[in-house]
């Protein structure tokens, strides 16, 4: 797996703490850093997510990718899911995630709560990387709602 990652304010007159990525399998995504009024020649024009929201985002895509599979090879009739990741972060650099809560929202019909909760189990202690990661530095909980459809 590979990335390039290029700071968008290298040319010219340009300023910001803007990035584009181009994933190596042929993506991309921008990033920007917080408006800092303080000096904003150092800070970013929030243009798009901070680098920090793009690793919450990657780590609920990697574990919502989890439940789902999880979820369809036990041939469960699995229509939807979300998770909505809350954090915390230290107060000093590095700015490390101490706290994620993953709150899942499984739709579906006919699924017994049993399998959603193996299924996100499983995603957290074994499968996602993402979270797996992370988990070295917060503490991550999980909660879930099932929804009939």
């Amino acid at each position: 797996m590979e990335c390039t990652v290029s700071w968008t304010g290298a040319s010219g007159t340009r300023s910001g703490m803007g990035f584009v990525a181009e994933t190596g399998s042929g993506h991309v995504l921008t990033m920007d850093g917080a408006p800092d009024a303080a000096n904003s020649a150092n800070g970013g024009q929030n243009l798009a997510p901070r680098p920090m929201e793009t690793v919450l985002a990657g780590t609920g895509g990697c574990t919502a990718y989890d439940v789902v599979l999880i979820l369809k090879r036990g041939r469960h009739d699995v229509r939807g899911c979300s998770v909505k990741l809350t954090s915390e972060r230290a107060d000093v650099d590095p700015k490390v995630f101490t706290k994620i809560h993953m709150h899942f929202t499984v739709t579906g019909r006919g699924i017994p709560v049993a399998a959603v909760e193996r299924a996100i189990a499983m995603s957290h202690e074994k499968y996602c990387s993402a979270s797996i990661m992370l988990g070295k530095t917060a503490e991550i909980t999980t909660g879930f709602e099932l929804v009939e459809a």
